[in-house]
């Protein structure tokens, strides 16, 4: 792929370390790219809908599920992130397609028009839980669920497993397809 790629969207399942080849291919990438991710997403909505049946919930075994005002929002927050690209950013999602198939096809909707490297970010899920369970700040079992769960039916460009690899091992991985080199 040339410098065409103005969207590159990472798919993964929690802790599986998305955010952090987010910030290497930041670093790696000669160009400005922002790093936008659904954890951000969350964060700002309003907490009703951070627990709520209508928000996002997530169950005592790890399994997510969104309600329809989750998802209204989310809709509008992926055209923003589309608007962006229009408006001329390098953007990259950091992203978990719950809904597989599906997650993918409302992003290529809204991306439609743009070249995009689609890049799924494996980690075995026991290397994920680990990761969960010292971050603190997930519910227990949801990087285990994802793990195997987001990446069903999908093709990439690129596929990275960050089990045994360093984020920015990964990043440099993704940044060739891109760029055609070596990176830093």
């Amino acid at each position: 792929m040339a410098d065409g790629v103005r969207v590159i969207v990472l798919n993964g399942g929690s802790s599986s370390g998305k955010s952090g080849i987010a910030r290497c291919l930041q670093a790696v990438l000669p160009e400005a790219w922002l790093a936008i991710g659904v954890d951000t997403l969350i964060d700002v909505m309003p907490p009703r809908l951070q627990l709520g049946a209508e928000g996002i919930g997530f169950a005592d075994d790890g399994e997510v599920t969104v309600g329809a005002e989750f998802r209204l929002l989310e809709d509008a927050w992926m055209e923003g992130v589309a608007a962006m690209v229009r408006a001329g950013a390098r953007v990259i999602v950091d992203d978990v397609f719950l809904g597989g198939i599906e997650s993918r096809q409302r992003w290529e909707k809204v991306l439609q028009g743009f070249e995009v490297l689609w890049v799924g970010v494996r980690c075995d899920a026991e290397v994920a839980a680990g990761r969960e369970l010292a971050r603190g700040d997930r519910v227990a079992g949801m990087a285990a669920v994802q793990a195997e769960l987001v990446h069903r039916g999908m093709s990439y460009d690129v596929e990275v497993d960050t089990t045994r690899t360093e984020a920015v091992e990964c990043a440099r991985a993704i940044a060739k397809r891109i760029t055609g080199a070596e990176d830093r």
